[in-house]
């Protein structure tokens, strides 16, 4: 079942780090997938610009789960810039890559979280929307 995966992808899939919704997030994100449906989100807390927590929560794959704990794994302790640097290749490369057909996931994580940053970049220049949050 794990063929092609590296002991770190298998690792983040058995063991997600930061699972979760977290209550009062600073900037949040959901995605949906278009091909299969799978839903991605991650919620950040954020202090002085620098992400304090971050945390995610799917219905996707072990591929998409491991994506998503590497990508949190990547975002705390960084400044929201920093963060919203963070590529595909980063993720894939921490992970120490991911098979041709799961490549997509890392695109995903990241995508969700450049989302999230927005999100929090949002609320923080317009506080007021924050009471308007799903």
């Amino acid at each position: 079942m794990w063929a092609g995966y590296s002991d770190t992808v298998i690792d983040h899939a058995q063991n997600p780090r930061n699972v979760g919704a977290l209550p009062d997030a600073d900037g949040h994100a959901g995605i949906t997938t278009h091909d299969c449906r799978d839903t991605l989100e991650i919620w950040l807390k954020v202090k002085n610009d620098i992400i304090q927590e971050a945390t995610f929560w799917t219905d996707g794959c072990a591929a998409t789960v491991a994506a998503l704990s590497m990508t949190t794994e990547l975002a705390r302790g960084k400044r929201v810039i920093e963060a919203f640097k963070i590529t595909p290749k980063n993720i894939l490369d921490a992970l120490g890559g991911l098979p041709e057909g799961n490549v997509h996931n890392a695109e995903l994580a990241a995508t969700t979280l450049k989302a999230a940053i927005k999100n929090y970049l949002t609320i923080k220049d317009q506080p007021w929307k924050k009471l308007y949050r799903k």
